[in-house]
């Protein structure tokens, strides 16, 4: 089952976060900052929403999506973010079913354009999934400015 995240998921959606932050980038997050990220996207959609995959009443995976307007595709470019599958159900197809949903919305939605995901430049693994997906690598590079 796929389905939205809600308020009783907040903890586990945080740390899995924190989990898939030291598996590919070996990156210690603040856990209290990234629960009250993960709160304001749940409690608030327009910021983002979470696809939780379910096994046995268990999440098995999630993803994040976020919504960024193209002028040049004339609709939104649906970011996939926050992507982590617990060990215990990897090599299952879970990443493939939340992707799967994730494709079908965006067909489903003419306000869309397409799908979109940075991944860290070292991740082989998630680089592998998004291309085992029909993605591609494109040329653009990602930069930025933390606060």
């Amino acid at each position: 089952m796929i389905r939205k995240a809600t308020e009783k998921d907040i903890e586990v959606i945080a740390e899995h976060n924190c989990r898939m932050a030291v598996e590919t980038e070996d990156l210690e997050l603040d856990k209290i900052r990234v629960i009250e990220g993960v709160r304001n996207a749940v409690l608030d959609p327009s910021k983002a929403v979470y696809y939780l995959k379910e096994i046995e009443g268990k999440i098995a995976g999630q993803l994040m999506v976020t919504k960024e307007w193209s002028d040049w595709g004339d609709g939104y470019f649906w970011w996939i973010q926050s992507v982590y599958v617990h060990r215990d159900y990897r090599n299952r197809g879970v990443f493939s079913e939340l992707y799967r949903h994730v494709e079908q919305l965006i067909k489903d939605d003419p306000g869309a354009c397409g799908i979109r995901l940075y991944v860290h430049e070292n991740n082989g693994r998630a680089r592998k999934a998004y291309s085992k997906q029909g993605m591609n690598e494109t040329a653009y590079l990602l930069y930025e400015m933390e606060k």
